[in-house]
């Protein structure tokens, strides 16, 4: 009847859907009380603010000053600065102290290093007593990630468990299980049956563009693109709460060959992922993991410099994905696809081995065999 505290901080959807896909994992495999939080509800207003909205804005307004920080921050001769932010991050959490002592955990689990930051601090100095794990949420490990006094971490390719060894953590403390996404991704489900549930048609290839963290004015040009093409094809495009994007692309509309869909919020991405012959995407790594998850090929585009162009290049390196940073250079890319059917089946196949749909519930496995619980 173990009592389960999950970390994220709320820089970004991916961090919080890992810590989801985590206390889903909890509640099938063992009884005991499961409770997600963001760590930032418990920092000092002000800390919480520059801390998620400095990010969004580097990410959003000056991506290519946020890259140079990552890889200026990712050296070791920068390592003090990590250590010093550690520093400043222990003395703004105090409430995440309080919510520690008041809800008394028995386990603490990780899906960003703000958390990693404070809590392998204040273990480095015997304050902190319950087992800490961390699981990394991208496919390589920058330096925040790398602390010495998490008792596991839980990383997803050989090379991010590399990184974390070569600064400092122990090989045997590292555990290649993948990115947690929603354990029921493991529910079969075909195409056809997927298309059928939705309104696709069956005898056209589907390409879904999840566009909701893209550029509005880059995807209208992919989208004009692709409706100008001579292929049958369906195209879904989800904007997801992205109401400017929706607005953007309003007024277009397909009068040929490709059939144009435009979606906003849906509840059913995964059922997209499995009714679609391509999907285009940024290179978040729970999207990515979760297209992975389906055995479909992906088409990246406008990765964040840092850890999403990581992402794509690894997903480029094993085959499943290509990235293109202009998108008016998508369409081609799409056409080019879709006219090469064993290219395109050797994507899915790569994908497929690279897919990791029970992360969630191996990591879950692994924490609770750690502490003596079986799981039911």
């Amino acid at each position: 009847m173990a009592r389960i505290l999950i970390l994220h901080a709320s820089v970004g959807a991916g961090h919080r859907r890992a810590a989801d896909a985590l206390a889903q994992a909890f509640s099938r495999r063992s009884p005991g009380q499961i409770r997600v939080e963001d760590v930032l509800d418990y920092t000092n207003p002000l800390f919480r603010e520059a801390y998620a909205h400095s990010y969004l804005r580097l990410t959003d307004k000056l991506p290519a000053l946020w890259g140079y920080v990552y890889e200026q921050t990712d050296r070791d001769f920068f390592r003090f600065a990590t250590e010093l932010r550690t520093l400043v991050d222990a003395i703004w959490a105090w409430g995440l102290r309080k919510l520690i002592r008041d809800y008394a955990p028995e386990v603490i689990v990780c899906t960003h290093f703000l958390p990693v930051e404070v809590l392998a601090l204040r273990k480095g100095r015997a304050r902190l007593t319950q087992p800490l794990y961390c699981v990394v949420t991208d496919y390589a490990a920058h330096a925040f990630w790398a602390y010495r006094d998490v008792d596991r971490y839980f990383v997803a390719t050989e090379e991010a468990r590399q990184q974390l060894v070569a600064r400092g953590v122990a090989a045997n403390t590292i555990a290649c299980n993948g990115i947690p996404v929603d354990p029921r991704v493991t529910v079969p489900k075909t195409r056809d049956e997927q298309r059928q549930a939705h309104g696709f048609a069956l005898d056209k290839p589907l390409i879904t563009l999840f566009g909701g963290g893209l550029e509005a004015n880059r995807v209208r040009v992919i989208v004009e693109g692709l409706i100008g093409q001579k292929i049958p094809a369906t195209l879904v495009v989800v904007a997801g709460r992205n109401r400017s994007l929706l607005a953007e692309i309003f007024d277009l509309h397909s009068d040929g060959p490709v059939e144009l869909r435009k979606l906003g919020f849906v509840d059913y991405v995964d059922d997209l992922v499995v009714a679609s012959d391509i999907v285009i995407t940024k290179a978040g790594g729970l999207t990515v993991s979760e297209v992975l998850a389906r055995g479909r090929p992906m088409i990246i585009i406008d990765p964040i410099p840092g850890q999403e162009e990581s992402n794509a290049d690894y997903l480029a390196g094993i085959g499943a994905a290509i990235s293109i940073r202009l998108p008016q250079h998508v369409p081609f890319a799409v056409t080019q696809l879709l006219s090469d059917t064993q290219r395109l089946s050797d994507m899915c196949n790569s994908a497929s081995r690279a897919a990791r749909p029970r992360a969630a519930l191996d990591i879950v496995e692994t924490i609770l065999s750690d502490i003596g619980e079986r799981p039911i």
